[in-house]
């Protein structure tokens, strides 16, 4: 099959598109015929060297894909070939076809293109698992979540905005703010302008917000703290800005604040399942009659993504950048 290959970690130009061995299939698997994945900043470390897949996993990139059931094992009752399917990946997106846990495998409303599906399971469900499964995000509460242009951002303003609540996001420039506006937010903090701590400070009374998403980390740490409510959960995903701070402790006592720690990828695959049914239960209906919806900043062919690499790097894209898987 042709897949995107790394011979050794290292910049854009590591990647080269090549044949790799069809993955086998295995018990509680489907076999996926992919027509479109997409980036994530997780495929950039990777490539890297920086964030390898789990035991087991495929080590080709991409986290997700979209595209149609074409082989099934026998112990799997739910699919059947010919089903259009979209799935989280520990590994082996960007390739013609992958094999996953069936548990794992959403379906594709017939509302969405299978672009459209590609851009879905990575970032809407780890929105799902952080904000409403650990962080219990409370009825009619309020978020902030930062990089409210990002794929994770778009994701996150539409589910909270659908369960009612209030978000709060911060992006890189006046546009990109106006973006999350028109999608939803009801503020959007430019990082690069002002303080995002004095700004919801100011924009909420003082009270802070429930939920903070985040996947800068240490820079942000100590005005995350500071823009929490009381009982506030602030919940790390990712450290792109470091991975060292200092804080005051006294604070997390007095306010009664909590901060969790979380990734995806490397979790069991029945809690993987879970996660999927969980969602699936909670905004399917969304995704079916288009009222959450993936933002697709552009497509491009699978032969791209060096590209697509340096444009997630840039941080040039609004939502997500998604690859065309040919034939």
């Amino acid at each position: 099959m042709k897949a995107i290959l790394v011979d050794s970690p290292g910049p854009e130009t590591s990647m080269r598109f090549g044949e790799a061995p069809a993955p086998a299939l295995r018990a509680g698997c489907i076999r996926i015929r992919i027509e479109a994945t997409a980036v994530n900043r997780a495929d950039l470390m990777q490539r890297q060297g920086l964030y390898p897949p789990p035991p087991g996993e495929s080590s080709i990139l991409g986290l997700e894909c979209a595209g149609v059931v074409s082989e099934v094992a026998s112990d799997v009752t739910k699919w059947r070939v010919g089903d259009r399917v979209m799935a989280l990946l520990g590994g082996g997106g960007y390739a013609q076809e992958t094999v996953v846990d069936a548990r794992s495998a959403l379906r594709v409303p017939d509302s969405l293109s299978s672009e459209q599906a590609a851009a879905i399971p990575e970032v809407f469900l780890t929105v799902f698992l952080n904000v409403f499964q650990l962080a219990a995000f409370p009825e009619r509460g309020s978020a902030l979540v930062h990089g409210g242009g990002s794929g994770i951002g778009t994701a996150a303003i539409q589910l909270i905005k659908a369960s009612g609540g209030t978000v709060i996001v911060t992006a890189g420039s006046s546009q990109k703010c106006g973006r999350c506006v028109d999608l939803g937010a009801d503020f959007a903090i430019d990082y690069n302008a002002e303080d995002f701590a004095a700004a919801v400070a100011e924009h909420t009374g003082g009270r802070g917000v429930d939920v903070i998403l985040d996947s800068i980390g240490g820079p942000y740490l100590e005005r995350n703290i500071a823009s929490l409510a009381l009982g506030g959960r602030l919940v790390l995903i990712g450290l792109m800005g470091g991975v060292k701070s200092e804080i005051n402790l006294a604070q997390l006592l007095a306010r009664r604040l909590s901060i969790i720690g979380s990734t995806l990828r490397a979790r069991p695959l029945d809690e993987k399942g879970r996660i999927v049914a969980g969602f699936e239960a909670r905004f399917a209906a969304g995704l079916a009659d288009g009222t959450i919806r993936p933002i697709i900043d552009r497509v491009l062919d699978l032969a791209d993504a060096p590209e697509a690499h340096r444009l997630i790097k840039a941080s040039g894209h609004f939502g997500k950048v998604v690859l065309r898987v040919p034939r």
